[in-house]
């Protein structure tokens, strides 16, 4: 064969194999793009809610119906949980400045109080509306999706009107916002329109008839309102929820926000409608754990001040989430450990661990994992002491909790300052081994890291 032939030939599969990569990626990017929406899993028949027989699904509970429009507005604005994104480490409610740590940068949270120069003072209702549901700022620039307008784009304009008008009855702080630190291209604003127009739809909220008005109130309030799968749902290549796994778990701020679909491994399969509502209204179930971090913040800011009705509805509508199995989550140990330290888990593994357990932890813990105190400090059980990740363990170390509860406040103290990364690294192993299903391997490591994200 001539060497033009040869040529001819190369060329030839070089473009059918450019072909069938440029094919292969764009099935995938459309894989990716044309996945369910968050609702989607239910099937049924959604109509326009002005369509719908039903009780009206969006709005205040029964109990508020006759409150005025300020009383519906906290009210809606706890349920979106508000406060807790826009409000920074010490600093003023709604006032930004919280960080959010990000692989590619750090965000802040802007002020939403109604300072005119540094908030939304200057605000319309349109304007206002079109931030809640479409993510564009008053200037036309767009904001980046840690603002959940994906979420919120099936809040009713009611109920936006109705947290503007809270939010304006505040007193407005002077606050500018802190400067945005991502990398490129993610510092590209612009690029959001793009991101936008594929990912959040834009479109208000369409009750199931194939549901109840119980689900339908339950849906609204954790897809429009609550956005949970902000948190507890993973991302795609393009940083937008792949709802293909919906609920299933993923990492945020550093802390891990677990698997909530009704998979009995490594989700609230096996959860008692009880044990739910208790742990959603409380941040507490006996023998299931003690919400932490982010959760326990949503607990407190909003899910505790949510009325039983609508707590009720987010149960009904959880429990109707498909099962998916998370596979690095053993199933749970509920069995406590030895009464005795000698007995259990070789001290070998861990040494340095016991030695920080038995001075700091075992008070108020027990070597059983049993709290002797209150079952809000009891382990076993826990998924975060189940998590071969460590992760969570290590967090509540380091920042520790404070808690309020039906019986009184329930304080877990933060060691961050009193012991070094390799200590927490030592102690979380050995809380896991002595505790957990599974022995977990954190490095100091990776609790520096997780020191450097709280610092933010």
């Amino acid at each position: 064969m001539k060497a033009s032939s040869q040529r001819s030939v190369v060329a030839r599969y070089v473009r059918i194999g450019i072909v069938v990569i440029a094919v292969v990626v764009l099935i995938g990017v459309l894989w990716i793009v044309l996945g369910p929406g968050p609702m989607d899993f239910a099937g049924g028949k959604t109509v326009a809610l002005a369509g719908y027989q039903g009780p009206n699904p969006t709005g205040v509970p029964p109990v508020l119906a006759q409150a005025s429009l300020l009383e519906r507005g906290e009210y809606l604005s706890r349920a979106a949980d508000c406060q807790s994104c826009h409000t920074a480490k010490d600093g003023l409610p709604f006032a930004g400045g919280r960080a959010f740590v990000l692989p590619f940068g750090t965000l802040y949270s802007t002020n939403i109080t109604p300072d005119g120069q540094t908030g939304i003072g200057g605000y319309s209702d349109a304007d206002f509306l079109r931030a809640v549901h479409r993510g564009i700022r008053r200037d036309g620039v767009y904001l980046y999706p840690a603002m959940p307008y994906d979420a919120y784009t099936y809040m009713t304009d009611a109920d936006g009107l109705a947290i503007k008008a809270y939010l304006f009855s505040l007193a407005p702080v002077h606050a500018a916002a802190r400067p945005n630190t991502l990398v490129f291209p993610f510092s590209q604003r612009w690029l959001l329109s793009f991101w936008s127009l594929l990912f959040s739809p834009d479109r208000r909220f369409e009750p199931n008839t194939g549901h109840d008005s119980q689900w339908n109130r339950g849906a609204y309030l954790v897809e429009a309102l609550g956005h949970c799968g902000e948190c507890h749902t993973p991302r795609n290549l393009f940083e937008a929820l792949n709802n293909r796994r919906k609920f299933a778990g993923a990492v945020q701020s550093g802390w891990r926000a677990y698997n909530v679909t009704t998979d009995r491994g490594s989700g609230i399969g096996d959860w008692t409608d009880e044990e739910l509502t208790r742990y959603i209204w409380g941040g507490h179930a006996d023998g299931r754990g003690t919400a932490s971090g982010p959760m326990g913040e949503a607990v407190d800011l909003s899910l505790a001040h949510l009325a039983p009705d609508d707590v009720a509805a987010i149960v009904t509508y959880e429990k109707t989430i498909p099962p998916m199995a998370t596979p690095d989550l053993p199933p749970l140990k509920a069995t406590p450990a030895p009464a005795s330290h000698r007995q259990g888990v070789s001290a070998a593994f861990e040494p340095h661990g016991k030695q920080i357990f038995e001075g700091a932890c075992v008070s108020c813990h027990d070597w059983t994992g049993v709290s002797p105190l209150t079952s809000w400090a009891t382990l076993i059980g826990a998924r975060a002491v189940n998590d071969p990740t460590a992760t969570n363990v290590a967090q509540i170390v380091l920042s520790g909790t404070v808690r309020e509860t039906p019986h009184g406040q329930v304080f877990m103290p933060a060691f961050g300052d009193a012991y070094s990364d390799v200590e927490i690294a030592a102690v979380a192993n050995y809380v896991t081994a002595r505790f957990g299903a599974k022995p977990s391997a954190i490095s100091a490591e990776n609790v520096a890291k997780l020191r450097k994200q709280g610092a933010e």
